[in-house]
C-alpha cells in the first residue's frame, strides 16, 4: 500500500477531531455497491481487510475510498440510438430531430447501464492528525476532489486547506536548475520538462538524462529564452526518489530499496507486512514533508 502520489493538505495542528468520532461520522457514508441504473457509487471500505474503516498505527490514521463505476462506451449507445432512429424514421417518414435523438439517447443509456458491467478502483489518504498532514495518494486533482468531496459530505467539519509555500514549485526548480544545485538534503534526478509561457506552449523534456554538463548548459539556455520547469526528478536523502511538479503535486513516489528492505525485515505475515508498510511509509514521509517545504521556502501560512 505504498503511496505513489502525494496532494498534499493542511488541517489544523493538532487536529480536533478524535479516532472514534471519525469512524463513526465515516459510517454515515460507506460503500455500497451500485444498483439498478446507477452509473457510480463511492464510500468508505476498510484500508485493510477485515478491518476497521479508519487503520490506525502510531498516531496515524489511513482510510480509503472505494468507487464502483458502469461501464458504458458511448458507441454502444450511439449504436443502439443509430437503429432506433432509424426505425422511428421509417415509422414517421422523416429523420428524427435534435430533441428526439436526445431523449433517445436518454432513454437508452437507463435502458442499458443496468446490464453495464462495473469497475472498481480505490484511493488511500493517510491523515497525520497531531502535525496536520491530509494526504491523498492520487495523480490528478479531479481524483482528490472525490475523495475531499465525499469526506465533506460525512463529516460535521473539515477545515482542510491546501497547503501553499513561499516560493512556488516553478520558481525554485527553475532557482535550482539554473545554479547547478539541488536544496539541502535533495539531488536533481535524469527527468525534467520546461514549457514556454508564451501562447504556442513550446515544450521541450528531458528522459532518462543526465541533467549536468552540457545537458545543464542547454536547460540554462531554456531558462534564459523564457521557458519555466513544469516537472522535475528529485531524490531525497537517498531514500525517496519523487517528480515535482509545478502545482506542488509529488508524483512518481518511489521509496528507495533500503527503505522497503527496512518494512520487510519487520513482516511475517500479510497483517505485519502492511502495519510495517504503514508504519516505515508515513514514518519517511513525516521527516520528508518537512524537508519539502523548507526547500520551497517554508509553509505560507493563510491570512485571515
Amino acid at each position: 500500500m505504498w503511496f505513489k502520489n502525494l496532494m498534499l493538505y493542511r488541517l489544523p495542528a493538532p487536529w480536533a477531531m478524535s479516532l472514534d468520532k471519525l469512524v463513526e461520522q465515516l459510517q454515515r457514508g460507506e460503500f455500497s455497491p451500485v444498483v439498478g441504473s446507477e452509473p457510480m457509487s463511492r464510500g468508505w471500505i476498510a484500508p485493510r481487510a477485515d478491518g476497521d474503516l479508519v487503520y490506525a498505527a502510531n498516531g496515524h490514521w489511513l482510510i480509503r475510498l472505494q468507487i464502483e463505476s458502469r461501464l458504458l462506451p458511448p458507441e454502444v449507445i450511439l449504436a443502439e440510438v443509430n437503429k432506433r432512429a432509424a426505425k422511428e424514421a421509417e415509422l414517421q417518414g422523416y429523420p428524427p430531430g435534435r430533441k428526439q435523438l436526445k431523449e433517445m439517447r436518454e432513454r437508452v443509456t437507463q435502458e442499458l447501464l443496468p446490464t453495464a458491467f462495473t469497475v472498481r478502483r480505490s484511493m488511500f489518504a493517510w491523515i497525520d492528525p497531531k502535525n496536520g498532514w491530509f494526504i491523498i495518494d492520487a495523480g490528478v486533482p479531479a481524483k482528490a476532489e472525490a475523495l475531499i468531496e465525499h469526506l465533506r459530505h460525512c463529516l460535521d467539519e473539515f477545515p482542510l486547506l491546501p497547503l501553499h509555500t513561499a516560493l512556488s514549485p516553478q520558481s525554485a526548480m527553475a532557482d535550482w536548475l539554473a545554479s547547478g544545485e539541488a536544496p539541502a538534503g535533495f539531488t536533481v534526478d535524469r527527468d525534467c520538462e520546461l514549457k514556454s509561457c508564451a501562447e504556442e506552449k513550446a515544450a521541450v523534456a528531458f528522459k532518462r538524462h543526465p541533467l549536468g554538463d552540457e545537458v545543464g548548459d542547454e536547460i540554462k539556455a531554456h531558462l534564459a529564452a523564457g521557458k519555466l520547469p513544469t516537472h522535475l526528478a528529485l531524490t531525497w536523502d537517498d531514500r525517496v526518489s519523487f517528480v515535482l511538479t509545478e502545482n506542488l503535486l509529488i508524483k512518481r513516489l518511489t521509496f528507495l530499496v533500503l527503505v522497503k528492505e527496512e518494512a520487510d525485515q519487520h513482516a511475517e505475515t500479510a497483517d505485519d507486512q502492511f502495519a510495517a508498510d504503514f508504519a516505515i511509509m508515513t514514518g519517511e514521509l513525516g521527516r520528508f514533508l518537512p524537508s519539502m517545504v523548507a526547500a520551497l521556502g517554508g509553509e505560507q501560512k493563510e491570512v485571515k
